[in-house]
């Protein structure tokens, strides 16, 4: 089977069964692409007709700061016990139950402050699909453990490792740290928390090549096979 992004495509098309909302998982180690290939599926998948799919990103758990600097935790940020990890579960099982009433609001959050922002993100009832992305969807301790049974399936990014590395270092430069500083804050802590969620790989229901990874930069009509 070629994994192609049309094929990704397909198959999230294909999730919502039976009159139920399926909610579909995309992880992968930090700088991985995760955020780009949900914003593009949930972009093509809605077209321009009624929006039927929604993007609840799991960065709106993040505690924040002042709760972080309370827990003696804030160097450390991103790390899986620097989430609230049981609502974000909670907000999952939501999702799944609640599509007959009104809107259900997800927290958001902000690059620019590095916060958590509450009912930033709201799910109409109509939406059938909800794409989610996140590191610790597959990860099977503590509260992370009720995260996997709310997801109908998860896909794990992976990338060529130099350029999920690039786009790392790159990111934290955009948000305000200097060159050297982005880099050690990606070997102080965000390889350590690649190599944990590494480690998940294998409970994945579909690994997603870089070949059918959307670039950043790339517009919707250059994607493979369009």
């Amino acid at each position: 089977m070629s994994v192609t992004f049309d094929y990704l495509l397909a198959r999230a098309r294909s999730l919502p069964r039976d009159g139920r909302r399926a909610v579909l998982g995309i992880t992968g180690s930090p700088g991985a692409g995760k955020t780009t290939l949900a914003e593009r599926l949930v972009r093509e998948l809605n077209g321009a007709g009624e929006p039927w799919v929604a993007h609840v990103p799991m960065d709106g758990f993040h505690l924040a700061d002042v709760e972080l600097e309370r827990l003696g935790r804030r160097d450390r940020k991103g790390a899986p016990d620097t989430f609230d990890a049981a609502g974000y579960s909670a907000l999952l099982r939501r999702l799944h139950e609640e599509t007959d009433g009104g809107i259900v609001y997800a927290p958001g959050f902000e690059r620019v402050l590095e916060q958590p922002i509450a009912g930033a993100v709201p799910v109409e009832p109509t939406a059938r699909l909800v794409v989610t992305e996140g590191n610790y969807l597959l990860l099977d301790t503590g509260a992370w453990a009720g995260v996997r049974p709310q997801l109908d399936e998860v896909w794990f990014c992976e990338p060529a490792e130099p350029e999920r590395l690039r786009r790392l270092i790159a990111r934290h430069e955009e948000f305000g740290k200097s060159h050297e500083e982005a880099v050690a804050w990606v070997l102080r802590s965000d390889e350590r928390n690649a190599e944990l969620v590494a480690a998940t790989r294998d409970r994945a229901d579909l690994v997603v090549p870089a070949t059918a990874m959307p670039s950043p930069h790339e517009p919707p009509a250059a994607r493979a096979g369009a």
